[in-house]
């Protein structure tokens, strides 16, 4: 069996997740920010200080950008100016917490965005985000409605940067592509894959069950993608991070 304890981090969206990483000596996925108004004079002192209260005695973490209403391909302007705001604000926040990897949606919106577009323009803004970022930044782009992988990966391609890779979201996948496996996904994002959200649900709605709570076969997902790159790292992005962690004991993940 594969151990993932080394790489594994939890979701600060459990109100469990920073005793649970204490005391197991795993990361965390900081998800202070995940609505771009935390970061926002005003807001930002209040999560700032959950946020560090959150870190304390914990060693590794990455970062979930905020994603409401953002999109790097975003057809009016006014509103991709809005994007390179708010992932220009994490990217801030990031260096003053010394955390390298970002994790952010990649706000494909179905009916809205088409892959003649989505794509192209979607490449064009990761290259520019990325411009000025060091060589140890990594971004991991996230599925969320879309319905198969191929758009993401074209897009990680065309990039052609090291430090642009995907971050596979399983239980995203069941709800939206139910004809496509989770293990069909795995296999076309594998090239391309920095992280993992592990959470669970029975294909109908996105409520980030425990892991063995769903439809999802996440036993079968973590043997395949630790075993083929070590590299990748995972979070658990349930709700109620304990039972998640004993999930994973059970099964001798950690």
């Amino acid at each position: 069996m594969i151990n993932i304890s080394n790489r594994l981090y939890i979701s600060t969206t459990a109100d469990d997740a920073a005793s649970i990483a204490r005391e197991h000596g795993f990361g965390l996925e900081i998800a202070e920010f995940c609505t771009a108004a935390n970061m926002d004079h005003g807001l930002f002192e209040e999560y700032n200080k959950r946020a560090l209260a959150n870190m304390k005695g914990v060693s590794s973490f990455v970062l979930h950008a905020p994603f409401n209403e953002i999109s790097p391909a975003a057809i009016d302007p006014l509103i991709l100016k809005v994007a390179e705001k708010r992932y220009s604000q994490a990217a801030g926040i990031m260096r003053g917490y010394g955390i390298n990897k970002m994790v952010a949606h990649s706000g494909f919106l179905p009916q809205v965005y088409y892959e003649q577009w989505f794509v192209p323009k979607s490449v064009e803004f990761w290259q520019k985000f990325l411009s000025d970022k060091s060589e140890s930044f990594e971004l991991c782009i996230e599925n969320v409605l879309e319905s198969s992988p191929d758009m993401l990966c074209k897009i990680a391609k065309e990039v052609n940067d090291g430090r642009l890779k995907l971050c596979f979201d399983a239980a995203h996948a069941a709800i939206m592509s139910p004809e496509l496996s989770a293990m069909q996904w795995a296999e076309r994002m594998l090239p391309y894959l920095g992280h993992v959200h592990l959470h669970n649900n029975f294909g109908e709605i996105d409520t980030h069950n425990a892991l063995g709570n769903g439809i999802v076969d996440i036993a079968k997902l973590i043997e395949f993608i630790a075993g083929e790159k070590a590299d990748v790292t995972f979070s658990i992005e349930a709700i109620d991070a304990k039972t998640s962690v004993n999930w994973l004991y059970a099964r001798g993940f950690v």
